[in-house]
């Protein structure tokens, strides 16, 4: 049986020694794409917003956008600028309608895909909706050093993504981005 060289550890104790090293707390901003949502019917915008304070992570921005990717893209270049954001948290416009454009937004701005999260996502998505797991385009990325996480917009879905995906693994992602 194959040992490691000593000083090796093993895969967790490394993802535990990365986590331990990374911030508690994390600066985001939320971006919710859509066409109809206020900022009194965002639902899915306050329960990440709130999900965020619960973890201990600050709010730096938030804004509501129409499906547009013009705009969506200039409100994420704008944010991916500032020093003090370090994640940018999305909801809306994952889906494949002919108005669902974030996702082709956010990947014509990322310099690296983190595809593990739009693929566990739809696991995870597919065990409480079936099939119509596959129509979500959920990705995440990082661009210019800003981690970004597009979830689709409903509250189901945002809480799945928050409660599985995102919150446990926030200040690890930041960390190994290094902003």
């Amino acid at each position: 049986m194959f040992e490691p060289p000593t000083g090796f550890g093993s895969p967790a104790a490394s993802a535990e020694a990365h986590r331990a090293s990374a911030p508690a707390s994390v600066r985001c901003a939320v971006l919710t794409v859509s066409d109809t949502r206020t900022p009194e019917t965002d639902s899915s915008g306050a329960m990440i917003r709130e999900m965020l304070g619960f973890a201990g992570h600050g709010i730096a921005d938030y804004r509501i956008v129409p499906d547009e990717p013009d705009q969506i893209r200039r409100i994420l270049m704008e944010w991916i600028a500032r020093g003090d954001i370090q994640a940018i948290l999305s909801n809306g416009g994952t889906g494949i309608a002919a108005r669902d454009t974030t996702y082709d937004a956010i990947a014509s701005l990322l310099d690296k895909r983190i595809d593990g999260f739009g693929e566990l996502f739809r696991m995870l998505s597919w065990q409480e909706v079936g099939a119509a797991a596959m129509l979500s385009r959920a990705v995440a990325g990082v661009a210019g050093g800003t981690l970004i996480i597009a979830m689709p917009g409903s509250t189901n879905a945002v809480r799945l993504a928050m409660t599985r995906l995102v919150a446990p693994e926030l200040g690890h992602l930041v960390y190994e981005i290094g902003k």
